[in-house]
């Protein structure tokens, strides 16, 4: 994956994408199945410039899904140059700036996007949208810090051992995961997503990017193709969950991954093991038990099903960031920066110096 086929678009992106037909399941929700527009707006700026800077930032998703239109992806950047490269394959776009030596780098990217809840209907077979056998494949293929052999493959078969259907094994490795791991407050970010080193170590703790990562190993081990869905989380829970949702308009600290798992009688399915883990330590009064009415909510219903206050970025992973000197990227969902010193730390929102605000512009009745 070091080698990409990119379209370039100079300027702003504005799209309006078209919809498979498929059946949405609320599980509960309280809002109707209509969508919702939020405008997310990310401003960057690099404090100590060396020589030629880039500033690369991820856009809202480039593709068409059943959970969200992306309407636009606005850029400007103050004193140097910019452009949206998108890789299809991924659904990635990446807002990338370079500015001259001797300019303040100032970025600012402005994402619009539509979003509805996404839910399948497990409870019987539907009609999925055909499949493309490419893209399944290339959904089951390894990265750099998702394996599938080793130590992977050996808990992929024991999670999975006496399931026989697709939905079957997808479902044990969902509560393999919910039962072992915990979110560990300590992970900076997101975590790495490192699964082999989680599973080696025997310390099963960290955050999103670590535990939706297991899961899609263990997927794709099992021979269940899975993608992780890089983005950002939008605005509070409209289900009753202060632990899954933002607290304010201030979302720089409000990346989160997703998972969806392709199951052959229903397509793509949305699951988020991760969210669970994290309505266990973070919903007051926190730590909450296993069986706590709150966690099994949420673990019956991250399963088939995401309330989508939450805005979807990339699928990507080993990203080799256009025109930086540095290495691959695990995955991109932060801010990332590179000057003639080196890569920024992107999980420094202080001292890099960025803020992302998100608020909702129209609401479904």
């Amino acid at each position: 994956m070091n080698r990409r086929d990119f379209l370039q678009t100079a300027g702003a992106l504005s799209a309006s994408l078209a919809f498979p037909a498929r059946r949405l399941f609320a599980l509960g929700e309280t809002t109707s199945d209509g969508w919702r527009t939020f405008e997310v707006t990310t401003r960057v700026e690099v404090l100590k410039p060396s020589g030629t800077t880039f500033i690369w930032l991820p856009a809202a998703i480039v593709r068409d899904t059943p959970f969200q239109k992306t309407l636009a992806n606005e850029f400007h950047a103050e004193g140097g140059t910019a452009e949206l490269i998108e890789e299809k394959r991924d659904a990635l776009g990446i807002v990338t700036a370079k500015f001259p030596e001797g300019v303040q780098p100032v970025l600012t990217l402005t994402c619009r996007a539509s979003t509805r809840g996404y839910g399948v209907d497990l409870s019987k077979p539907g009609k999925p949208p055909r499949a493309d056998k490419a893209e399944l494949e290339y959904f089951l293929q390894p990265t750099k810090v998702i394996p599938i052999d080793g130590a992977v493959k050996i808990t992929a078969l024991e999670a999975t051992q006496g399931a026989k259907t697709d939905v079957e094994k997808a479902r044990a490795i969902y509560d393999w995961i919910v039962v072992n791991t915990y979110r560990n407050p300590k992970t900076r970010g997101c975590g790495l997503g490192d699964i082999k080193f989680l599973l080696e170590s025997k310390d099963l703790g960290g955050k999103c990017a670590d535990l939706n990562a297991l899961y899609v190993g263990l997927a794709r081990a099992a021979g269940l193709p899975a993608r992780h869905i890089y983005g950002l989380r939008a605005a509070p829970s409209r289900l009753g969950y202060k632990s899954l949702g933002l607290g304010s308009d201030n979302a720089t600290k409000g990346q989160h991954c997703r998972v969806e798992v392709w199951l052959k009688e229903y397509g793509w399915v949305p699951v988020d093991p991760a969210d669970v883990r994290k309505v266990v330590l973070e919903e007051p009064p926190g730590n909450l038990p296993i069986d706590h009415e709150l966690v099994q909510k949420a673990r019956t219903r991250l399963f088939g099903s995401w309330e989508m206050n939450w805005i979807a970025y990339n699928y990507g992973h080993d990203l080799v960031l256009p025109g930086s000197k540095g290495a691959p990227c695990n995955y991109f969902m932060y801010p990332h920066a590179e000057t003639a010193e080196g890569r920024v730390d992107p999980f420094d929102a202080d001292n890099f110096k960025y803020q992302i605000t998100a608020k909702e512009i129209s609401s479904a009745a």
